[in-house]
């Protein structure tokens, strides 16, 4: 297993970003075939998360090899993530990166970039020719909660404590993690989550749905590549088309969806039988 570069993007092209970059940002990534991980990497700070994080995660998600099928999100020590970096709260902020007191000041359009930009570090792990797995241990809270519930699955230890701390703070989750909660555990439960900001350990989050295996903390990573070698097994392009149409079927109709799992499999029968005529 190696090193991967992700690239950024500027002006329609990809600029590699090394691995000593990723680093001094607080983050790891690294491609082994059809696999890819991204590892939070400032166990000193219990991997908090800061703009940097996000743009790299950003990076990561545009640059990522078009044979990657899994991807795999984790927490370097005994953390996945315990949120904001606090010093986002500072009238210094992080160095290089501003705090809030500097976004809360910008006028609204520029501010609106700055929650976009920061969004796209979650929204590409939702990508139907991938699915990406949350590895979870410890602390996952704020926007690392958020950043486990952009991935499709989530495989967590026993010792997991999820808790979205933004409204006790003053703020609201807005790294797209409201949406995936509601349609795990359901409107009241979200707003009960979110608005104590109390823990949710491993028992309830396994009962109500956010977690769908719990196991020992030293056997998580096993628990998770035993998950990738599973996922892998499925034909590559039906992964996907079934991946869409699992998450387009919320926002459809019975017909509608009917029709669509029609028109994906069209192209399935065309491209398997087709291709050996």
């Amino acid at each position: 297993m190696g090193d991967a570069k992700a690239p950024q993007q500027r002006g329609g092209y990809a600029e590699e970003v090394s691995a000593e970059e990723l680093a001094e940002i607080g983050l790891r990534y690294e491609v082994d075939g059809e696999i890819a991980t991204v590892t939070l990497n400032r166990p000193d700070k219990r991997n908090a998360q800061t703009s940097a994080t996000w743009s790299a995660l950003a990076r990561i998600g545009a640059g990522l090899p078009e044979q990657v099928r899994v991807v795999v999100v984790k927490g370097e020590g005994p953390s996945f993530s315990a949120g904001i970096d606090l010093r986002m709260f500072t009238k210094e902020g992080v160095p290089g990166q501003g705090s809030f007191g500097s976004a809360g000041r910008q006028d609204d359009s520029s501010l609106k970039r700055l929650v976009d930009q920061a969004q796209q570090g979650f929204l590409w792990l939702r990508r139907p020719e991938i699915v990406s797995i949350a590895a979870v241990q410890g602390h996952a809270i704020g926007a690392g909660f958020q950043l486990a519930l952009s991935c499709d699955l989530r495989i967590v230890a026993d010792d997991v404590k999820f808790c979205m701390k933004e409204p006790a703070l003053g703020l609201v989750p807005d790294l797209t993690g409201t949406k995936p909660l509601v349609e795990l555990v359901g409107l009241a439960k979200a707003i009960d989550i979110c608005l104590t900001a109390r823990i949710v350990e491993a028992d309830e989050a396994f009962r109500i749905g956010l977690a769908e295996h719990v196991v020992a903390g030293g056997d998580l990573d096993k628990a998770v590549a035993d998950k990738a070698a599973q996922l892998l097994s499925a034909n590559r392009d039906a992964a996907a088309a079934t991946k869409r149409l699992l998450q387009g079927a919320s926002a459809r109709t019975l017909e509608e969806q009917r029709a669509a799992e029609g028109a994906e499999q069209a192209e399935r029968l065309r491209a398997l039988f087709n291709a050996q005529s």
